[in-house]
């Protein structure tokens, strides 16, 4: 029998494939290492709707809620979108430039769009995520490093700091670092050793 397969080009099979309009080339000497962490809610605080989807296809309603004014006209998207029940969702190719990380830096690398995976968390910064998501997403960056040369997962508070704070505390840093056993040199370096139950 005939297994399925995982990828289709730059699309994971297990994904719910929602294409965004908001993607590029990466550069030619772009080499995808890094994964990037954020949070998202829209309206904040609130879960299960479709506004998420809304923006990162160009298809929000501005005039939806008194929120949405403050980000009027911005045009972002990710790669991935996991919802609080585990659900996945794909919005660019893994093979193209996602809008996620903004004016960034880390590794000693600037504009990290050219060189990351973009994965947003339904939740809010500062709160925490539900064992879906976790799960999720423990399963996801396994199947990006089978795919891609990924050696780093950073959050935007950690490639942003100061401008941005998501995941925020309230993301589980020593649950993902048990989930997927990768050396201690993958993470940022402040969230390395807040476990401290046995191995």
């Amino acid at each position: 029998m005939e297994h399925e397969p995982v990828w289709d080009g730059g699309w994971l099979a297990a994904a719910r494939r929602v294409p965004s309009p908001n993607f590029g080339a990466r550069p030619a000497t772009a080499v995808v290492d890094l994964i990037v962490l954020h949070s998202i809610s829209l309206p904040p605080g609130e879960y299960g709707g479709p506004e998420v989807e809304q923006l990162f296809t160009n298809q929000l309603d501005w005039s939806a809620h008194p929120y949405f004014e403050q980000i009027r006209g911005i045009e972002v998207s990710t790669h991935f979108f996991v919802r609080r029940d585990g659900t996945l969702l794909q919005f660019v190719s893994t093979d193209d430039r996602a809008w996620h990380a903004g004016v960034s830096c880390w590794r000693g690398r600037s504009q990290c769009n050219d060189d990351s995976i973009g994965i947003e968390l339904e939740g809010l910064e500062g709160l925490t995520f539900e064992p879906a998501q976790y799960a999720t997403l423990a399963r996801l960056c396994q199947r990006l490093r089978e795919r891609h040369a990924i050696a780093h997962i950073a959050g935007h508070e950690h490639i942003a700091p100061g401008r941005k704070q998501d995941p925020g505390p309230g993301f589980d840093w020593a649950r993902l670092q048990r989930d997927l056993r990768w050396a201690h040199g993958c993470f940022p370096e402040c969230v390395i050793g807040t476990d401290q139950r046995p191995a």
